[in-house]
């Protein structure tokens, strides 16, 4: 009997240390093998603080400290997408391990030579801006066609939610894929509106 795999989306920024912990829990099951279909989609949160009426960051992208990691992740995804997880894994490690600039070109350079990702290649098109439209269009279309505000975001069918994990996977495998399992689960049940803890566990 064939199963049909779970399709969901997931938003990310370089910058969130929760967009981190969320797609880390992904990278981590699909790895594992996981039979889920994920798109992985760019959500700009220089875009987001841009106060209404101020010119968009697509407009000035040299303004924003992750745009050019962001460009760079989305160039890896379409261009080179057995290598997507190692870069995205990668790059988000870039700014909360090693506390590097997310808007570096060379620092982005040298993740992309560590994943054995031309570097050359990649950085033209981020140089170029020429990722810019791609970010933005998928961007917009998550604000606009499931009121996405921030990541981490899962979208399943029509049901989007932001949700953050307090923990990262640390290579379990096991966890990383109930974990989702449990977040689609929550996204595909209508009833369920809202959830939220009103203490944090220390």
């Amino acid at each position: 009997m064939t199963t049909t795999p779970r399709r969901f989306a997931l938003t990310w920024d370089y910058r969130c240390p929760f967009a981190r912990n969320a797609n880390e829990h992904v990278i981590t099951a699909l790895e594992a093998g996981a039979p889920w279909e994920v798109t992985f989609v760019p959500f700009s949160l220089g875009q987001v603080h841009v106060e209404e009426g101020d010119t968009p960051i697509w407009e000035r992208p040299g303004d924003d400290s992750g745009l050019v990691a962001l460009q760079a992740g989305v160039v890896v995804r379409d261009t080179h997408p057995d290598r997507f997880l190692a870069v995205h894994r990668a790059l988000f490690a870039l700014r909360h391990d090693e506390g590097r600039k997310l808007s570096d070109p060379a620092e982005v350079r040298r993740v992309l030579d560590a994943q054995g990702v031309d570097a050359d290649a990649v950085m033209s098109v981020v140089e170029a801006n020429g990722a810019l439209d791609t970010v933005r269009e998928e961007h917009e279309a998550a604000a606009r066609d499931h009121d996405v505000w921030g990541v981490p975001t899962f979208i399943v069918g029509d049901q989007a939610a932001f949700i953050r994990f307090m923990h990262r996977p640390q290579g379990d495998a096991e966890l990383a894929t109930r974990t989702i399992e449990r977040v689609v689960d929550l996204l595909e049940w209508p009833e369920l509106n809202e959830l939220k803890h009103t203490t944090i566990p220390r």
